[in-house]
């Protein structure tokens, strides 16, 4: 594992007035736990380097390139032989721009240390949706800054979980408060934006008043050649950052007023972090810097000069503020360093196969398929209502989200399909949710786009799809089917369909595939039809060109041929036949009142049959302990005997088992009781939600189901 850390061009990473970028990424790397994976890209003139890995860029100066674009090129000819597993930017958003050209499929994680309004590549809207959507993760100094970036954004991008806050850090030195001096410091340039006008004339007033106080300016700006001058008053230019340290353990009061809007404030973060009572204006993030302080009302140098007065007169209130900033100063170089971690582990263990979570018994499971709600419960036995029963019998958390329903609910002028909308709610039940996997089920108007933005912003999130519509080349809607599964294909983890894979030369590789039983369920197969003394014969429902719950009449399909054929030549048989013909199909507890009334059922599917596949039906049938009569070029041999169910090989070898078993009741009772046990047994809701969440998490690769590796 490697990570690839590149500096803005012309940081001085170096001990000696190192820049304040350099100064974070040493002081968290050198405490991180992947040290040795690291390596820092920098440009710098200064031979003294930090103590870690680095390799300095030498760009040549060209009048047709500029100095950026440059730096970034050599950087990706050397990250290409690198190959990093993570690349991390500080501070140039339009970095970005260059590197995705050359390196497209790298995982990033951009810093923020400044306004992102005021910097190149992150200006515009466009420009920052540009970083949301390239980047892992984008990290902000403070959430000033974070907001900032924010500004104009659409409501979704406010949400997003790319957007994190990792303050700057500091050493939190052992002080003791006893020896602090009657010093109050100035760090900073010395110009207006940094408040230096306002510090000046409020210290003149202070050291005329006060005499046995003193003032330290650090810092220096010839530009703006603001002075001010007095005994007591000690300019020392600009200073290593270690001298600035020493000097501030031994200051009393600190004081950071600037007017600009600083993004964070690591003056005042290393004077509350050394044991100064700090006085700070409220501008940006100044106030994230302090743990315990003072903040200026309003800034101007009276109100610099009376809180500073008000720390020299009351001692205990001084000193008590020096003690708390000390005592409850907790932006350490450790703290921020494990937050840095935790973000490179959550990526570089996306990168892994595993699910390295799965140690946690409960999962949410965001189940996203037609509940049909809509149509007031008239297919409660659906094959969605089942996986989702078993996804909650296995104990999991698991949230129904019926996307027709939502659809149908939520068309308007706008939005005229109501597909817009149900992405939005998709992607706002996810950041209420926080779901471990989305399962899809013939989930078509969920967007691949969404998809991908859920897959970036959650980066554990696993994404299945089952599909149970018939996939035989020479069968129905195939075209349209495959299309349906490849769609998503580019973001999903796995694919569950009713078809052998080993038959399908279009599932793509990328994703893993595997073959379902359509699933009983105990709640919904209560029938033991063998028990039963039924009235008919042979049951089949057909639900196929039905609109609306009712039948289309000009549908033609190739079972109601078979249908008809087998009733011609069959006398003496009494068939209940329902969808074809002219009568209209039943449905929810009819359905059920039918079966109930039928020794045998026909398990007869769309299209010539293909290896495994079986509409739903077979479930339904099989599990309420009907005789299962089934074509043997499904290949369910596979699974079950003779003595489980009826296989035949055309419509009048069919008649004469259908005749045979009609006339011996002990045989068709033992077909039912035992297809019956078999499948409820083996090929059940919570076996089939297992196998999805056990495969696409890949929790435990060696659990045996009977479907499987056949």
């Amino acid at each position: 594992m490697k990570i690839s850390i590149l500096l803005p061009l012309k940081e001085n990473f170096s001990p000696i007035y190192p820049g304040a970028v350099s100064l974070f990424v040493n002081d968290t790397l050198k405490i991180s736990k992947y040290k040795k994976n690291c390596i820092v890209y920098g440009n710098t003139n200064y031979k003294k380097k930090f103590k870690l890995k680095y390799k300095n860029i030498f760009i040549k100066k060209t009048i047709f390139k500029g100095q950026n674009k440059s730096y970034v090129e050599e950087f990706a000819k050397l990250e290409k032989k690198t190959n990093s597993d993570l690349i991390e930017l500080h501070n140039r958003p339009i970095y970005l721009k260059y590197l995705v050209k050359v390196l497209s499929n790298k995982n990033y994680i951009l810093y923020f240390h400044n306004d992102p309004l005021t910097m190149n590549g992150s200006k515009s809207i466009s420009e920052r949706t540009f970083l949301l959507k390239t980047c892992f993760k984008i990290i902000f100094n403070s959430n000033w800054s974070k907001k900032k970036f924010l500004e104009g954004m659409k409501t979704d991008h406010i949400n997003s979980e790319k957007l994190i806050v990792i303050n700057q850090s500091a050493k939190k030195n052992k002080i003791n408060l006893k020896s602090k001096k009657k010093i109050i410091t100035f760090v900073g340039k010395l110009n207006k934006a940094k408040g230096y006008d306002i510090f000046g004339k409020a210290i003149i007033k202070i050291l005329n008043k006060y005499k046995n106080w003193s003032s330290i300016v650090i810092g220096d700006e010839p530009r703006d050649k603001i002075v001010f001058n007095h005994s007591r008053l000690n300019k020392l230019g600009f200073k290593k950052h270690n001298d600035v340290l020493n000097i501030y353990k031994k200051t009393s009061i600190a004081v950071v007023c600037s007017r600009w809007e600083e993004p964070f404030g690591r003056t005042s973060l290393e004077a509350s972090a050394n044991g100064c009572a700090v006085i700070i204006s409220n501008r940006g993030g100044l106030s994230e810097t302090i743990t315990n302080g003072v903040i200026l009302k309003k800034l101007d140098y009276l109100s610099v000069y009376e809180e500073v007065e008000k720390l020299i007169i009351n001692s205990s209130k001084r000193k008590k503020l020096q003690s708390l900033s000390l005592k409850n100063f907790f932006l350490t170089h450790s703290y921020i360093s494990k937050l840095i971690d935790n973000v490179r582990e959550i990526k570089l263990s996306t990168n892994k196969k595993i699910y390295l979570q799965n140690s946690k018994k409960t999962l949410r499971v965001l189940h996203v398929t037609n509940f049909n709600e809509r149509h007031n419960g008239r297919l409660f036995f659906n094959t969605g209502r089942r996986i989702n029963n078993g996804f909650i019998r296995l104990g999991n958390s698991v949230l129904e989200f019926s996307d027709r329903d939502i659809q149908k609910n939520y068309k308007s002028y706008s939005d005229i399909y109501g597909s817009r909308t149900l992405n939005d709610k998709l992607r706002k039940t996810c950041y209420n949710f926080k779901p471990d996997l989305i399962v899809l089920g013939h989930a078509d108007l969920v967007s691949p786009d969404m998809l991908g933005q859920l897959k970036d912003e959650y980066p554990f999130l696993k994404i299945a799809q089952w599909f149970l519509d018939p996939l035989n080349i020479n069968g129905p809607d195939f075209n349209k089917n495959k299309n349906r599964i490849l769609d998503k294909s580019e973001f999903v983890d796995t694919n569950f369909i009713t078809t052998s894979p080993d038959v399908l030369n279009f599932l793509p590789n990328e994703v893993e595939n595997f073959f379902i039983p359509n699933p009983t369920d105990p709640s919904i197969e209560t029938l033991n039809n063998f028990n039963n003394n039924c009235l008919n014969d042979v049951f089949f429902a057909l639900s196929h060109g039905v609109h609306r719950g009712k039948l289309k009449y000009s549908t033609v399909d190739n079972r109601e041929k078979f249908i008809s054929k087998l009733i011609s030549i069959s006398k003496n048989i009494k068939f209940d036949i329902f969808g074809i013909n002219n009568v209209q199909p039943i449905w929810a507890d009819q359905y059920f009142k039918n079966i109930s009334n039928s020794k045998m059922g026909l398990n007869l599917s769309r299209g010539s049959p293909i290896k495994y596949y079986s509409s739903d039906r077979i479930s339904q049938i099989t599990g309420n302990g009907l005789v299962t009569l089934i074509d043997e070029k499904t290949g369910y041999r596979d699974f079950f005997n003779d003595k489980e169910m009826v296989f035949y090989s055309n419509v009048y070898d069919l008649k004469e088992k259908i005749s045979k078993i009609s006339r011996d009741e002990k045989l068709r009772k033992s077909i039912g009781r035992n297809g019956k046990k078999k499948y409820s047994k083996y090929f059940n809701s919570n076996l089939v939600a297992d196998f999805i969440i056990n495969k696409t998490l890949e929790i435990n690769p060696k659990k045996k189901y009977l479907w499987h590796d056949k």
